[in-house]
Protein backbone atom coordinates (compact mmCIF):
# COMPACT_ATOMS: atom_id res chain seq x y z
CA UNK A 1 0.00 0.00 0.00
CA UNK A 2 1.39 3.12 -0.99
CA UNK A 3 1.83 6.34 1.96
CA UNK A 4 -0.20 8.88 2.37
CA UNK A 5 0.93 12.24 1.99
CA UNK A 6 -1.43 15.50 3.08
CA UNK A 7 -0.08 18.60 1.21
CA UNK A 8 -2.24 21.80 2.80
CA UNK A 9 -1.28 25.33 1.05
CA UNK A 10 -4.10 27.97 -0.01
CA UNK A 11 -1.40 28.16 -2.99
CA UNK A 12 -2.98 25.71 -5.61
CA UNK A 13 0.10 25.89 -8.11
CA UNK A 14 2.11 25.07 -5.04
CA UNK A 15 -0.11 21.92 -4.20
CA UNK A 16 -0.03 20.64 -7.58
CA UNK A 17 3.84 21.20 -7.68
CA UNK A 18 4.24 19.37 -4.50
CA UNK A 19 1.60 16.37 -4.94
CA UNK A 20 3.19 15.85 -8.27
CA UNK A 21 6.88 15.61 -6.41
CA UNK A 22 5.51 13.43 -4.10
CA UNK A 23 3.48 11.11 -6.88
CA UNK A 24 6.83 10.00 -8.47
CA UNK A 25 7.99 9.17 -5.40
CA UNK A 26 5.47 6.51 -4.73
CA UNK A 27 3.05 8.52 -2.36
CA UNK A 28 -0.59 8.69 -2.83
CA UNK A 29 -1.08 12.58 -1.94
CA UNK A 30 -4.14 14.28 -0.66
CA UNK A 31 -4.66 17.63 -1.28
CA UNK A 32 -5.92 20.59 1.11
CA UNK A 33 -6.16 24.28 -0.08
CA UNK A 34 -6.69 26.09 3.25
CA UNK A 35 -6.03 25.19 7.09
CA UNK A 36 -10.49 24.28 6.97
CA UNK A 37 -10.01 21.35 4.33
CA UNK A 38 -7.02 19.97 6.05
CA UNK A 39 -9.09 19.58 9.58
CA UNK A 40 -11.41 17.81 7.40
CA UNK A 41 -8.98 15.10 5.64
CA UNK A 42 -7.46 14.45 8.78
CA UNK A 43 -10.83 13.46 10.28
CA UNK A 44 -11.22 11.41 7.47
CA UNK A 45 -8.07 9.40 6.44
CA UNK A 46 -4.91 8.43 7.94
CA UNK A 47 -1.46 10.10 6.55
CA UNK A 48 2.20 8.74 7.13
CA UNK A 49 3.54 12.40 6.06
CA UNK A 50 2.12 16.42 6.45
CA UNK A 51 3.06 19.21 4.71
CA UNK A 52 1.92 22.32 5.76
CA UNK A 53 1.86 26.14 4.98
CA UNK A 54 2.27 28.34 8.05
CA UNK A 55 0.93 31.58 6.59
CA UNK A 56 -2.72 30.70 5.01
CA UNK A 57 -6.37 32.63 5.58
CA UNK A 58 -8.98 31.07 7.85
CA UNK A 59 -7.11 28.27 10.28
CA UNK A 60 -3.42 28.67 9.35
CA UNK A 61 -1.12 26.41 10.09
CA UNK A 62 0.24 26.92 13.27
CA UNK A 63 -3.27 26.23 14.34
CA UNK A 64 -3.21 23.17 11.56
CA UNK A 65 -0.21 21.30 14.02
CA UNK A 66 -1.39 21.97 17.16
CA UNK A 67 -4.84 20.35 15.72
CA UNK A 68 -2.96 17.58 14.58
CA UNK A 69 -0.92 17.09 17.28
CA UNK A 70 -3.75 17.01 19.94
CA UNK A 71 -6.12 14.67 17.37
CA UNK A 72 -3.34 12.16 17.48
CA UNK A 73 -1.22 12.34 20.40
CA UNK A 74 -0.04 8.42 20.26
CA UNK A 75 0.70 8.92 16.72
CA UNK A 76 3.63 10.23 15.30
CA UNK A 77 4.09 11.25 11.70
CA UNK A 78 6.18 13.79 10.48
CA UNK A 79 4.87 17.06 9.74
CA UNK A 80 6.91 19.36 7.58
CA UNK A 81 6.19 23.44 8.03
CA UNK A 82 6.51 25.30 4.87
CA UNK A 83 6.79 29.03 4.23
CA UNK A 84 7.94 32.21 2.59
CA UNK A 85 8.67 34.59 5.69
CA UNK A 86 8.84 32.90 8.87
CA UNK A 87 11.99 30.91 8.21
CA UNK A 88 13.72 34.03 8.71
CA UNK A 89 13.19 33.78 12.42
CA UNK A 90 13.84 30.99 13.51
CA UNK A 91 13.33 31.15 17.35
CA UNK A 92 9.38 31.44 16.48
CA UNK A 93 9.37 28.69 13.61
CA UNK A 94 10.74 26.58 16.24
CA UNK A 95 7.61 26.97 18.66
CA UNK A 96 5.22 25.63 16.02
CA UNK A 97 5.46 22.22 16.61
CA UNK A 98 6.50 20.80 13.09
CA UNK A 99 9.22 18.28 12.63
CA UNK A 100 10.79 20.20 9.72
CA UNK A 101 10.59 23.24 8.24
CA UNK A 102 11.67 24.38 4.64
CA UNK A 103 11.77 27.65 3.15
CA UNK A 104 9.67 28.28 0.01
CA UNK A 105 11.97 29.63 -2.78
CA UNK A 106 11.96 29.56 -6.61
CA UNK A 107 10.05 26.19 -8.14
CA UNK A 108 13.35 25.41 -9.89
CA UNK A 109 15.55 25.31 -6.40
CA UNK A 110 12.39 23.53 -4.26
CA UNK A 111 12.03 20.54 -6.83
CA UNK A 112 15.42 19.42 -6.27
CA UNK A 113 15.77 20.59 -2.61
CA UNK A 114 12.80 18.75 -1.40
CA UNK A 115 13.77 15.68 -3.20
CA UNK A 116 16.92 15.67 -1.02
CA UNK A 117 14.94 16.06 1.61
CA UNK A 118 12.81 13.31 1.20
CA UNK A 119 15.87 11.12 0.46
CA UNK A 120 17.03 12.00 4.30
CA UNK A 121 13.85 11.80 5.55
CA UNK A 122 13.03 8.09 3.76
CA UNK A 123 16.56 6.69 5.07
CA UNK A 124 15.59 7.82 9.06
CA UNK A 125 12.68 6.92 11.09
CA UNK A 126 10.73 10.22 11.87
CA UNK A 127 11.26 9.69 15.88
CA UNK A 128 15.31 9.73 15.37
CA UNK A 129 15.15 12.97 13.55
CA UNK A 130 15.39 16.31 15.41
CA UNK A 131 13.34 19.40 13.46
CA UNK A 132 15.60 20.91 11.22
CA UNK A 133 15.56 24.00 9.13
CA UNK A 134 15.96 23.14 5.34
CA UNK A 135 16.24 26.82 3.34
CA UNK A 136 16.55 27.75 -0.12
CA UNK A 137 16.64 30.95 -1.56
CA UNK A 138 14.54 33.83 0.21
CA UNK A 139 11.23 35.01 -1.29
CA UNK A 140 11.32 38.30 0.65
CA UNK A 141 14.00 40.67 1.84
CA UNK A 142 15.18 39.98 5.64
CA UNK A 143 13.85 43.24 6.71
CA UNK A 144 10.34 43.41 5.52
CA UNK A 145 9.86 39.66 6.63
CA UNK A 146 11.15 40.55 10.50
CA UNK A 147 8.95 43.55 10.22
CA UNK A 148 5.74 41.06 9.08
CA UNK A 149 6.68 38.59 11.65
CA UNK A 150 6.64 41.31 14.69
CA UNK A 151 3.25 42.96 13.36
CA UNK A 152 1.89 39.74 13.63
CA UNK A 153 3.41 38.28 16.84
CA UNK A 154 2.21 41.96 18.08
CA UNK A 155 -1.86 41.16 17.08
CA UNK A 156 -1.46 37.86 18.37
CA UNK A 157 -0.39 38.53 21.32
CA UNK A 158 -3.44 41.18 22.14
CA UNK A 159 -5.65 38.11 21.11
CA UNK A 160 -4.45 35.59 23.36
CA UNK A 161 -4.03 38.26 26.27
CA UNK A 162 -7.47 39.47 26.41
CA UNK A 163 -8.99 37.82 29.23
CA UNK A 164 -12.13 36.79 27.44
CA UNK A 165 -13.02 33.92 24.74
CA UNK A 166 -12.89 35.29 20.97
CA UNK A 167 -14.11 32.53 18.44
CA UNK A 168 -13.92 33.14 15.05
CA UNK A 169 -16.75 31.84 12.88
CA UNK A 170 -16.30 31.38 9.15
CA UNK A 171 -19.70 32.09 6.98
CA UNK A 172 -21.08 28.67 7.46
CA UNK A 173 -20.87 28.73 10.96
CA UNK A 174 -18.10 26.87 11.47
CA UNK A 175 -15.01 27.89 13.83
CA UNK A 176 -11.71 28.87 12.85
CA UNK A 177 -10.28 30.40 15.37
CA UNK A 178 -9.78 30.30 18.89
CA UNK A 179 -7.84 32.08 21.43
CA UNK A 180 -6.36 30.73 24.81
CA UNK A 181 -8.71 31.75 26.97
CA UNK A 182 -12.01 30.18 24.96
CA UNK A 183 -10.26 27.14 25.48
CA UNK A 184 -10.38 27.64 29.37
CA UNK A 185 -13.74 29.24 29.58
CA UNK A 186 -15.55 26.59 26.79
CA UNK A 187 -13.18 23.56 29.18
CA UNK A 188 -12.50 21.96 25.07
CA UNK A 189 -10.08 21.21 23.38
CA UNK A 190 -8.36 23.06 20.23
CA UNK A 191 -9.29 19.94 18.08
CA UNK A 192 -12.60 19.75 19.14
CA UNK A 193 -13.41 23.18 18.06
CA UNK A 194 -12.10 23.81 14.86
CA UNK A 195 -14.05 23.36 11.93
CA UNK A 196 -16.66 22.61 14.22
CA UNK A 197 -20.11 23.94 14.00
CA UNK A 198 -20.21 26.85 16.60
CA UNK A 199 -23.43 25.86 17.91
CA UNK A 200 -21.92 22.45 19.57
CA UNK A 201 -20.05 25.01 21.94
CA UNK A 202 -23.09 26.27 23.59
CA UNK A 203 -25.72 24.02 25.96
CA UNK A 204 -28.78 23.01 23.89
CA UNK A 205 -30.89 25.58 25.73
CA UNK A 206 -29.04 28.56 24.53
CA UNK A 207 -28.49 27.56 21.08
CA UNK A 208 -31.70 28.95 19.84
CA UNK A 209 -30.26 32.52 21.22
CA UNK A 210 -27.13 32.06 19.84
CA UNK A 211 -28.69 31.41 16.11
CA UNK A 212 -31.00 34.67 17.05
CA UNK A 213 -27.72 36.89 17.56
CA UNK A 214 -26.25 35.54 14.66
CA UNK A 215 -29.19 36.02 12.29
CA UNK A 216 -29.26 39.84 13.84
CA UNK A 217 -26.09 40.71 13.21
CA UNK A 218 -26.04 38.88 9.98
CA UNK A 219 -28.96 41.71 8.57
CA UNK A 220 -28.21 44.71 10.36
CA UNK A 221 -24.33 44.77 9.96
CA UNK A 222 -23.73 48.25 11.29
CA UNK A 223 -24.78 47.75 14.76
CA UNK A 224 -21.62 46.85 16.75
CA UNK A 225 -22.95 43.72 18.68
CA UNK A 226 -25.42 41.54 20.11
CA UNK A 227 -25.03 39.96 23.83
CA UNK A 228 -27.33 37.32 25.87
CA UNK A 229 -26.19 35.60 28.98
CA UNK A 230 -25.89 31.61 29.19
CA UNK A 231 -26.20 30.17 32.62
CA UNK A 232 -27.10 26.66 34.00
CA UNK A 233 -25.50 25.18 37.09
CA UNK A 234 -22.09 24.68 35.93
CA UNK A 235 -21.73 27.68 33.98
CA UNK A 236 -22.55 31.63 33.43
CA UNK A 237 -21.33 33.55 30.45
CA UNK A 238 -21.88 36.45 28.39
CA UNK A 239 -21.79 35.95 24.47
CA UNK A 240 -21.68 39.05 22.33
CA UNK A 241 -21.40 38.63 18.39
CA UNK A 242 -20.73 40.49 16.18
CA UNK A 243 -20.37 40.65 12.49
CA UNK A 244 -16.42 39.95 11.39
CA UNK A 245 -15.28 42.29 8.31
CA UNK A 246 -12.05 42.39 6.21
CA UNK A 247 -11.99 45.47 4.13
CA UNK A 248 -15.63 46.26 5.43
CA UNK A 249 -16.97 43.49 3.91
CA UNK A 250 -18.49 40.46 6.05
CA UNK A 251 -17.10 37.42 6.10
CA UNK A 252 -18.29 35.84 8.81
CA UNK A 253 -19.30 36.47 12.90
CA UNK A 254 -17.05 36.66 16.14
CA UNK A 255 -18.59 35.23 18.77
CA UNK A 256 -17.11 36.51 22.24
CA UNK A 257 -17.50 34.73 25.63
CA UNK A 258 -16.82 36.17 29.01
CA UNK A 259 -16.76 34.22 32.04
CA UNK A 260 -19.69 35.88 34.24
CA UNK A 261 -19.03 33.77 37.33
CA UNK A 262 -15.39 34.77 37.51
CA UNK A 263 -16.24 37.83 38.36
CA UNK A 264 -19.03 36.87 40.56
CA UNK A 265 -16.82 35.32 42.50
CA UNK A 266 -14.75 38.28 42.59
CA UNK A 267 -17.21 40.53 43.53
CA UNK A 268 -18.26 38.48 46.84
CA UNK A 269 -14.33 38.76 47.81
CA UNK A 270 -14.07 42.28 47.58
CA UNK A 271 -18.29 42.70 48.95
Amino acid sequence: MKPKALVVDNDFFFVEFLSDLLEKRGYAVIKAYDGKEGITRLREEAVDLMFVDIIMPRIDGKQLIQFTRNLFPEKSFPIIALSGSLIETIEDVQKIGADYYIAKGPIETMAEHIGRFLDKLEKRAASDAPPEIMETARMFPRQSTAELVEMMDFQEGIVESVGVGILVVDKDAKIIRVNAPSLRILKKSIESLLNRHIGSVFPEAAYARLVTAMKAAARNPEKSATAFQVADDNIHWRVIVSIHRVAQKPVGWIVVVEDVSLWEEQASKTG
